[in-house]
């Protein structure tokens, strides 16, 4: 019955303007439940596209469908010239969500930035312990280490000092990590006891008002009409959560959804073929791959990694999943549009008799059972994860090694695998902001074993400190040096499987406009509208 009523309220969504309604709601078919709202305790694309992009802003974003930096509720800024002090000037008239929970008494201010920060960097902050998970960007990519001072010098300006160069700091800034709270409603949460409604019951100052969330079926949201880049033009916004690919496309051609999110590659030809659809595609700074938990038994010897690593048939994986030329096999962390990517890496070839040998110098024995987490539902980085498992567990039992492969919802499988309790996780990262640093301090940094992103649990100090110098250099090709040093090291020591860089697809009703495909994959429907 709930799965009824679901496709009927869609459905008179849809069939609105029939009756005379002039802007028409917007139904996007996504692959997952948000975590939650309090993006700042969160890393997943589909809680980013449900939080970050929806309902928040940041000082500085990116121009749709780029990353080049643009303002947003700073209007300007100026950086000192030794690169330590960063002044921005606020953005005026922008108003925080008016709900049935809460409404403000005043616009946005330096005081909610500085409670935005100071939350994650002040562990004296009232608010500093009122998540179950930390802040896992804040701490991987050591922000309190960065950060000397966050300060008001009056309502429309504050002041970033810095400890010491950081050359992504700009585009760090555009990350939904950094993204402005209203401080007055944190104090009315934290007077009335209901912490736990930040999560909830989110309030920012972003394109759309959150209304309602059934886990698992949909999000709700408005527009908002106190927008300050415009009212969005579509009625309505909603989420409708189905992690098979093949449900979200039957939604798709059924009309219950003009937007669908990753499509199965296999599938695009046909859609392209249908006249009532369209696909927006593009080369996503993208890396789909399966971590080595190297603080587990056996996975911590090299030899094992590099074992299996040769045990896997990266161009059949790649094929199959994505089909010809919709894939990229990876080599690196990050795709090789990016600065520093190591040309002179390689993967092994194919050798199960060198790896067997291996396995036997290290002391594995044969029928050694391993684990593998993977998700249930089909995403950007793996659109079938399934048969990819079978794929890898095929694979790795011709070395002698037995596969037990969990398939789990999303949010619990990265719940498990941040503890560390798999040997090894299937999973993908996209850039939050084109920078490589973002694909190494995040997910491979010695501080990300501590916040639990970096699911192999690998922390390599010549590795770490090529990253950290790299982070404080700002000329382009010194840093480029820099990472490819680092990647080198990475390459000796395989935490990893870089599976592939796949290209990334969204389909569309072809009545739906405005919408922009990212090269950094997050999805904002600020402009979009079916006509």
């Amino acid at each position: 019955m709930k799965a009824l009523s679901l496709r009927v309220a869609l459905a008179a969504l849809i069939l609105a303007p029939v009756t005379g309604v002039t802007a028409k709601p917007l139904v996007v078919c996504t692959e997952a439940s948000p975590e939650g709202f309090d993006i700042v305790q969160y890393t997943t694309a589909v809680t980013a596209d449900a939080a970050a992009e929806t309902l928040f802003n940041r000082l500085v974003d990116f121009k749709p469908g780029t990353t080049e930096i643009r303002p947003a509720l700073a209007e300007r800024w100026e950086i000192s010239p030794d690169g330590l002090t960063y002044t921005f000037h606020l953005r005026q008239g922008v108003k925080f969500h008016h709900t049935d929970y809460f409404s403000p008494t005043r616009e946005m201010n330096a005081d909610d930035v500085l409670w935005s920060f100071q939350r994650q960097l002040d562990r004296n902050h009232p608010w500093h312990d009122k998540t179950s998970v930390g802040f896992p960007y804040f701490e991987s990519m050591n922000f309190s280490a960065l950060l000397r001072s966050v300060e008001k010098q009056d309502n429309h300006t504050v002041v970033f000092t810095l400890n010491h160069r950081e050359a992504p700091f700009l585009r760090d800034l555009a990350m939904g990590f950094t993204s402005i709270y209203s401080a007055e409603y944190g104090d009315q949460l934290l007077k009335s006891g209901k912490t736990h409604d930040l999560n909830s019951k989110p309030i920012g100052t972003g394109p759309f008002i959150f209304q309602r969330y059934n886990k698992d079926a949909q999000v709700r949201f408005k527009p908002n009409p106190d927008y300050f880049r415009g009212k969005p033009p579509a009625d309505a916004l909603i989420f409708a959560i189905a992690t098979d690919s093949n449900v979200r496309l039957q939604k798709l051609r059924a009309n219950e959804c003009q937007v669908a999110l990753y499509p199965k590659p296999d599938d695009v030809p046909a859609i392209k073929a249908d006249p009532t659809l369209k696909v927006a595609e593009i080369e996503g700074l993208f890396t789909g791959y399966i971590a080595m938990n190297t603080q587990r038994p056996y996975m911590s010897d090299v030899r094992v990694r590099r074992a299996i690593n040769m045990a896997f048939d990266r161009q059949s994986h790649v094929d199959q999943l994505f089909g010809k030329g919709n894939a990229m096999v990876g080599i690196n962390p990050y795709p090789p549009s990016m600065m520093g990517f190591n040309t002179d890496n390689r993967n092994p070839p194919r050798d199960l008799d060198k790896a067997r040998a291996l396995l036997k110098e290290a002391g594995v024995p044969q029928g050694t059972v391993l684990t593998l987490f993977t998700r249930n539902g089909g995403g950007g980085s793996n659109p079938n994860p399934r048969l990819s498992a079978e794929m890898f567990q095929a694979d790795l039992r011709q070395v002698g090694i037995t596969l037990q492969v969990r398939v789990m919802e999303w949010a619990e499988m990265l719940r498990r695998a941040k503890n560390g309790e798999a040997d090894m996780v299937a999973t993908g990262w996209v850039s939050d902001n084109g920078d490589p640093d973002n694909f190494l301090s995040p997910l491979l940094s010695c501080d990300a074993v501590k916040s639990g992103e970096n699911y192999a649990r690998w922390c390599n100090p010549k590795f770490q400190a090529l990253i950290t110098e790299a982070r404080q250099v700002v000329d382009d090709d010194q840093r480029a040096r820099l990472y490819a040093e680092a990647l080198a090291v990475y390459d000796d020591e395989r935490p990893w499987i870089s599976m592939a860089h796949p290209k990334t697809f969204t389909a569309l009703r072809a009545n739906v406009e405005g919408y922009h495909i990212n090269p950094l994959l997050n999805n904002n429907f600020a402009t979009t509208q079916v006509k």
